[in-house]
């Protein structure tokens, strides 16, 4: 390996190495799931708007995935819930609409069990059902002015989501006088034997449970340490192993209130014991889920097999600051890839919340190309050539060593003159993030920007990216560090360059194309 202080570059071509040019131009044709700015590796709906991820379950073999629907409009409306199934979480197959608005309002975010034990009393003929939990909006209440517009309701399935019955006496949490009571995140807790509801009140998180999902109790609150400006949405509450102990994650969306502006998601590690959940440190620092602006309202898949072992993730990729006004037109929103979530040691030995794309991205991925024998000034030598495709996506992964006061500087780009740069700054010890040249962005303010993440660098650094249509997923060390960011260039990045200064290395680059879930 050689050290750079000046330019690495590494240019990435386009080819059309792994299509054969007659499909891809019926598919161009055919104009399914193609316009300008659509994901292809990233779940969208065919048309409209969507938002929050809700209802995420997995069962019989398919993992579920709900979300906030607006049927009729490409920005914001009366809610539904949109639904698809996949049994890889890559691939996904639409189906109809899952929950209506009926007389007691519109369907807001909420989660979905399966009910094994039949707690509720719905299974029937030795069917496990499926029981949505949501929150019942009444706009109608709203225009009067009153407060408790907000109450939670319950459904149930038989025949694995695809229809579903509304329980006769909904709702089944009704709003003692909160404007803002919603986004139930029901899980199973096994020690206690009860249903433990995680709810969105205000400017903190309630904490309910029940024995059979109909009769709900109150058990706590858990407040915020610091104040924000904004409202607390969409909570998720979970276990995960760390050094053999059993710790609990509670993710917390705020809007607005995130580091960078508008919508974030942050977390707290601690302990619950079925009542009350109690951070290990609560003058801890925030820690931000992901430090990019476009991953809100996450949460995670119950359900998932005690011989599967994963906690699973997905998130809603845009921003309330400007998510109805993107320049996209038959479609708005996207989810970010599924990611793993495991708790690791991080910076000072506390243990930190890692996200890692789901290992079934394989399924759609080709041969890694990769490079290690690199020169100092590739861009003179005629360029290193990776074979990708303008209308696929692709990974990429670099691993860097950078010495005191070093950095690197990777600029993905393509022909248009369409640019961001993510700058590795180890004297700082920062990432940083920049979008301002990414193509439009003039459709708000507050999108082109430099937003920066905090990095331990501590050896060789490891830089993952999944490069889609219109949004750029990066992971460092593994995903101990997240950032999503939504781009719209005028056509794929698929160049790229690298600018390194100080006592910099360049370890390996490789990349692989990522075919379309779609065609």
């Amino acid at each position: 390996m050689r050290l750079f202080s000046l330019i690495l570059a590494i240019v990435v071509l386009s080819s059309l190495v792994s299509c054969n040019k007659t499909e891809k131009k019926e598919a161009k044709d055919s104009g399914l799931m193609s316009e300008q700015w659509r994901p292809q590796i990233h779940f969208t709906p065919k048309a409209q708007w969507m938002n929050d991820p809700n209802g995420m379950v997995y069962h019989d073999g398919e993992y579920h995935l709900f979300y906030q629907y607006h049927p009729n409009s490409n920005v914001w409306g009366p809610m539904h819930w949109g639904h698809a199934v996949s049994e890889d979480l890559i691939h996904w197959e639409h189906l109809p609409i899952g929950l209506y608005p009926d007389e007691l309002g519109t369907i807001f975010s909420g989660s979905a069990v399966a009910d094994v034990n039949n707690t509720s009393g719905f299974g029937r003929d030795g069917k496990t059902p499926l029981v949505a939990i949501y929150t019942n909006h009444s706009h109608e209440k709203e225009s009067e002015g009153q407060i408790d517009y907000q109450t939670q309701s319950i459904a149930y399935s038989l025949d694995n989501g695809r229809t579903w019955t509304k329980y006769e006496n909904n709702p089944v949490l009704d709003n003692p006088g909160i404007r803002d009571f919603r986004d139930p995140k029901v899980r199973w807790h096994e020690p206690t034997q009860k249903w433990i509801m995680t709810l969105a009140v205000k400017d903190r998180v309630s904490f309910y449970s029940s024995p059979d999902l109909k009769e709900w109790t109150f058990e706590s609150d858990f407040a915020q340490d610091e104040e924000h400006n904004g409202v607390v949405e969409c909570p998720d509450l979970f276990p995960l192993n760390y050094n053999g102990q059993e710790k609990w994650v509670l993710l917390i969306s705020l809007n607005p209130g995130f580091l960078h502006g508008g919508s974030g998601t942050k977390y707290y590690i601690g302990e619950f014991d079925g009542k009350e959940f109690t951070p290990d440190d609560p003058n801890a620092p925030t820690h931000w889920f992901d430090y990019g602006k476009d991953n809100y309202a996450g949460v995670t898949w119950s359900n998932i097999p005690e011989e599967d072992g994963r906690t699973l993730f997905i998130g809603w990729m845009s921003n309330w600051q400007y998510a109805t006004v993107v320049p996209t037109e038959k479609w708005r929103s996207a989810m970010t890839l599924p990611r793993s979530l495991e708790l690791v040691e991080g910076a000072g030995g506390k243990p930190v919340l890692k996200g890692e794309v789901v290992n079934t991205i394989d399924n759609i991925a080709g041969e890694w190309q990769e490079k290690s024998d690199l020169p100092v000034a590739a861009a003179e030598a005629g360029g290193l050539e990776f074979n990708l495709e303008k209308d696929a996506a692709y990974q990429l992964s670099f691993e860097f060593d950078l010495q005191m006061d070093a950095t690197a500087t990777i600029d993905l780009y393509n022909e248009a003159g369409d640019s961001i740069f993510i700058t590795l700054d180890k004297n700082r010890e920062l990432v940083v993030f920049d979008r301002i040249d990414s193509g439009e962005t003039t459709f708000n303010e507050n999108f082109p920007g430099k937003y920066d993440a905090p990095v331990a660098f501590e050896g060789p650094v490891k830089v993952d990216f999944y490069v889609d249509q219109s949004s750029v997923e990066m992971f460092i060390n593994g995903g101990k560090v997240q950032m999503t960011n939504l781009v719209f260039p005028e056509t794929l990045l698929t160049g790229i360059e690298i600018y390194g200064s100080g006592d910099s290395q360049l370890i390996t680059a490789k990349a692989r194309v990522l075919n379309s879930i779609w065609k």
